[in-house]
């Protein structure tokens, strides 16, 4: 289901890209409110949600998480955590709607048009060389996770300990 294989008109394909975002987004945020919903019979959680840092949390994800919702689309893995994170944070649809409709029509702009070519130069180059290009797959996991893991090192234990108190 390769859009750059469809027949159809660049619009059409954006049509159906953006349709495919509006659904599971849209629907990974409402997932997201009735988890709120549930989780909120848990009387510890209860407490939790019904506390003051939890309601500032909420208002600034409310206040300033459209942005956050309208990049996410530009990434890849994170956007359905950000949608499900709108979701359980009650942001309002006022403001996650339109964050929802820019973002989505970014993420249908780019997978209707280059979004796969990236997908056909990996196929391609396994056909050719699977070893080297599976080797290279290895080394950039493990560069990212050799990153992320100096990233974390490199914080000092006076932000471990002001991290972990604030969880």
């Amino acid at each position: 289901m390769n859009p750059l294989d469809w027949s159809f008109p660049i619009a059409v394909t954006w049509l159906i890209m953006f349709g495919i975002i509006i659904v599971r987004a849209g629907g990974t945020f409402v997932i997201g409110r009735f988890a709120r919903k549930g989780i909120r019979k848990f009387h510890r959680v209860e407490k939790i949600m019904a506390g003051p840092k939890y309601r500032r949390a909420e208002d600034t994800i409310d206040r300033f998480g459209a942005p956050v919702v309208a990049l996410s689309f530009l990434t890849v893995g994170l956007q359905t955590v950000v949608n499900l994170a709108a979701g359980t944070t009650g942001m309002r649809y006022r403001r996650y709607v339109p964050a929802l409709a820019v973002g989505g029509s970014l993420w249908a702009l780019i997978y209707s048009t280059v979004g796969f070519l990236g997908f056909k130069a990996v196929a391609k180059a396994y056909q050719a060389e699977p070893g080297l290009t599976v080797g290279l797959g290895l080394v950039f996991v493990v560069a990212i996770g050799g990153l992320l893991i100096g990233l974390r090192k490199d914080r000092t234990p006076a932000e471990e300990s002001a991290s972990a108190s604030t969880n």
